[in-house]
């Protein structure tokens, strides 16, 4: 008897990772691309004096004035105790300066010093080359709807705001 109300769902069976292989499963290929993307930076960082913790550090910092700490772990994707341990070394250095916040004394802001902007300018030409060279002999146009959907997905597992 049909009265209405839907009636049970038949649920497609998942497919394993061996059928879908690697070359087609999106994460493994971002994870793929990360990697080499940062093997890529690795020398030049290291001549630099740079961790990967520490240069998303300051990149994140040349564009954000003043983020929070909290705010610099989400949007540098490092976990807060390493990002505590770089903020340390590069404080240092003399590449940031931290301060209490405002309007919350209990809360930490920081902020990239001239040493940290330049060591970040010294570090970005090859951040660029990286970059293009993940995108060459791909069009304009798919090079944007491809960082849109990237920026999709993002909101899709999104846990922050940011």
């Amino acid at each position: 008897m049909n009265d209405g109300t839907p009636g049970p769902l038949i649920a497609e069976p998942v497919p394993r990772l061996g059928e879908i292989g690697l070359s087609n499963y999106a994460p493994y290929l971002m994870n793929r691309i990360m990697g080499r993307y940062n093997a890529a930076l690795r020398e030049q960082m290291t001549k630099l004096g740079l961790t990967t913790a520490k240069m998303r550090a300051l990149a994140v910092l040349t564009v954000i004035d003043g983020p929070l700490i909290r705010e610099l772990a989400v949007y540098a994707v490092v976990e807060q105790s390493t990002l505590s341990r770089a903020l340390d070394q590069l404080a240092a250095d003399g590449m940031v300066r931290r301060e209490a916040d405002t309007a919350d004394s209990r809360a930490t802001r920081v902020y990239v010093t001239d040493a940290g902007r330049a060591a970040f300018d010294a570090i970005w030409p090859h951040m660029a080359e990286s970059y293009a060279r993940m995108f060459r002999g791909i069009p304009e146009g798919e090079r944007r709807a491809f960082v849109g959907t990237l920026q999709k997905m993002l909101g899709n597992i999104r846990k922050h705001e940011i």
